[in-house]
């Protein structure tokens, strides 16, 4: 069945333009007539969003719709604006300019135990969704201009002294770091459509906000004063504000200024800052104005949450967004302590 597109934001919007000047009218947007690696969308994009109900995918949502842009997103229960994997599997691609994966089972839902059948869905959640989407892209005879996937840092071995940045090598080193490189494997599009679709993956830290993830399960226990570090709270703790992510996201969806490389392009999507769990931990109860005195020991972590889990929170990796500065995204909450005082006040 085919698909509409139901939002329709104002077609006078200021948008994206380009150097070149021949511009030729198509409903609701205008398309650059040079070259498609130039602005294949000059005044505004349609937007296809796998996961977009969820934490990131609401702020990336309501960051994009406010640019002017259209959003579509791909989610397991039907409704306005959306359309369910079942449809795209049997539909194939909606027509447009990009295409965002976020879907996943939560890491940290405290409802689950750590088990093989949790561990399936943690896998299949992501790799089988990354694929269905690749193989509609590749199917499609207009694919979109940029495909961007949202993976993670657990793909960089824990260390308190290595730095990583987009450039450095790794491999699979256990369970989490396996599911990254197949997950971002499940991504890769065939070299016909890798020259027309630029491929991204955003590898972020701890999201930070108000809404979700890590902060929606920690703000309680902290006002409540029984907040602590997690282990030794030296380790390094690489986090992200999550308007800062959903703006790397919509970065990466701008249309490429020369022909896409076969090889996916990466970007840490991390704070420039570099912070340790026990600063994370002091910062957050300065701003709350609560005393941070209950550590958690390792021990408790694992056999509350598994070991695979709890190394996520009792470990951590020192990374760098080098090439995401390079690409000229510039933060909107670089530092700890800004971020923080945003989000417990928002």
């Amino acid at each position: 069945r085919p698909f509409h597109w139901p939002i329709s934001p104002d077609p006078s919007a200021e948008g994206f333009l380009c150097n070149h000047t021949t511009l030729t009218e198509v409903p609701s947007r205008r398309r650059c007539v040079s070259r498609r690696f130039c602005c294949s969308t000059a005044t505004n994009m349609r937007v296809l969003v796998g996961g977009g109900s969820g934490f990131v995918g609401r702020e990336l949502t309501r960051l994009l719709r406010k640019e002017g842009h259209e959003v579509m997103i791909i989610s397991r229960q039907p409704g306005p604006g959306r359309i369910t994997w079942d449809d795209l599997e049997a539909g194939g691609l909606p027509p447009c300019e990009g295409a965002v994966n976020l879907a996943g089972e939560n890491l940290m839902n405290p409802l689950r135990w750590w088990n093989e059948s949790y561990k399936k869905d943690l896998f299949s959640s992501r790799i089988d969704t990354t694929r269905a989407l690749a193989r509609a892209i590749s199917a499609s005879s207009q694919p979109p201009h940029a495909w961007v996937l949202v993976t993670g840092v657990a793909c960089y071995k824990p260390s308190q002294t290595e730095q990583y940045t987009e450039e450095s090598t790794w491999a699979p080193f256990d369970l989490l770091s396996q599911l990254v490189k197949e997950w971002e494997g499940a991504a890769h599009l065939p070299d016909n459509i890798a020259t027309e679709t630029r491929q991204v993956i955003i590898r972020p830290g701890v999201v930070l906000g108000r809404d979700g993830g890590a902060m929606k399960q920690m703000l309680t226990p902290f006002w409540l004063g029984l907040g602590g570090t997690l282990g030794s709270g030296q380790q390094p703790f690489p986090w992200i504000h999550v308007s800062d992510l959903a703006g790397i996201i919509a970065h990466s969806l701008q249309p490429p200024s020369r022909p896409p490389s076969s090889a996916p392009e990466v970007f840490n999507g991390v704070a420039p800052a570099q912070n340790t769990n026990l600063e994370f931990t002091k910062e957050l109860g300065r701003v709350l104005g609560r005393p941070t005195l209950l550590p958690v020991p390792g021990a408790v972590l694992r056999a509350l949450l598994g070991s695979d889990r709890a190394a996520v929170l009792t470990e951590g990796q020192r990374v760098l967004p080098h090439r995401t500065l390079q690409a000229g995204y510039r933060f909107q909450h670089p530092d700890l302590k800004a971020a923080l005082r945003q989000i417990v006040g928002s």
